[in-house]
């Protein structure tokens, strides 16, 4: 008896009949074989063979344990993002540390914007989610809180009954933007996107409150504090928003800035890769770091040590581990990671350097 292209799915009952056993048997012989006889699973495997039968619907199984013993990672970009960007990368590292200690698997969810991005995640087969930091208005949320499955978001928004992940944005953002801003008579901020439009703009007097990302939000009234700090009014910062985290973009808008009657002498940025940008910007310009203009950076990756980068130092992939394990519910997300400053050569001597939180 040979199954064929075309027929039905072979069951473990059909097993069970060929190889003279119970069906109860049949099962033991995949999923508890030490309940079984040598022997008797000898038969089993040997009748599994003769039918084409591959084995027990690993989906099937799932729902009898009520485990899929796979874990969901929400991505609100394009799925390359996760690969391309060092520090998305990162953070998907330490979850998949913690994923593989505890025999765990990773399923990474792109949302794009449209209509089916709720139903992705309802019909999604996992134990738990992580969310990669998204807007206020995001409807995976409300998806995300419909499952009733342990959940965990990196960097914002506060959910309730989600659980959250991340630095203080802010106090950190005051802190390197200290840095920057001292000395400074024209600063700017190149910043991450304001909202899910992902707009690229130039502009001046942006309200932090109206910021839909929270991270993007917390970071410029971290920055607009610092500038305060400074004696400069956050109306005369000007910030150059990027529709992504991405080197070229920033390097272009970076371009624009320095083209401008008056350019700027210090742009703090909100990631390292944007920082690069704005270092190849003010070099293709004929100036100086930070000579001319000071730049700093956010995250201390790789680029940050090479191009001597004044940073945020924060680990994504610790984060992306307490956000695995918080998710899996060994324990509770913590209430604030460390982050702390790192002073390079890309901005002026004589400023203080701020502390580690």
């Amino acid at each position: 008896m040979e199954s064929s292209a075309g027929s039905k799915r072979v069951t473990l009952a059909q097993v069970a009949e060929l190889a003279g056993v119970s069906v109860m048997t049949a099962s033991y012989a995949y999923n508890r074989p030490e309940r079984v006889s040598d022997r008797a699973r000898s038969k089993v495997l040997d009748a599994a063979a003769r039918l084409g039968y591959a084995g027990p619907d690993p989906s099937a199984r799932s729902l009898r344990r009520g485990s899929t013993r796979a874990l969901g990672v929400v991505m609100g970009e394009h799925l390359s993002y996760a690969f391309e960007d060092p520090e998305a990368a990162s953070f998907l590292a330490g979850i998949a540390d913690v994923c593989a200690d505890r025999g765990y698997g990773m399923t990474i969810l792109p949302i794009t914007g449209a209509a089916d991005d709720g139903r992705r995640i309802t019909e999604a087969a996992v134990d738990g989610f992580v969310v990669w930091t998204t807007a206020d208005d995001d409807p995976v949320l409300s998806a995300v809180q419909a499952v009733k499955r342990p959940a965990v978001v990196h960097g914002g928004p506060a959910v309730p009954g989600i659980g959250l992940v991340g630095i203080d944005d802010r106090a950190a953002a005051r802190a390197v933007g200290a840095i920057a801003f001292a000395g400074a008579e024209r600063p700017a901020v190149v910043s991450f996107p304001l909202s899910r439009a992902r707009i690229s703009m130039i502009t001046t007097g942006i309200d932090p409150a109206d910021v839909l990302f929270p991270v993007t939000r917390e970071r410029l009234e971290g920055y607009r504090r610092a500038a305060e700090d400074a004696g400069i009014g956050w109306r005369d910062v000007t910030v150059a928003v990027c529709s992504r985290n991405d080197g070229a973009e920033a390097e272009r808008l970076a371009a624009a800035l320095l083209a401008s009657p008056e350019p700027p002498d210090a742009i703090a940025a909100m990631s390292d890769q944007q920082a690069a940008g704005v270092v190849q910007a003010v070099r293709a310009a004929g100036r100086s770091v930070p000579g001319d203009v000071a730049v700093t950076g956010w995250d201390d990756a790789a680029v940050a040590a090479r191009l001597g980068l004044t940073t945020v130092a924060q680990s994504l992939r610790e984060q992306g581990a307490a956000c695995a394990r918080a998710a899996l519910g060994e324990e509770p997300a913590p209430e604030a990671a460390s982050w702390s400053i790192i002073r390079r050569t890309s901005t002026r001597r004589g400023q203080e350097e701020a502390a580690p939180s």
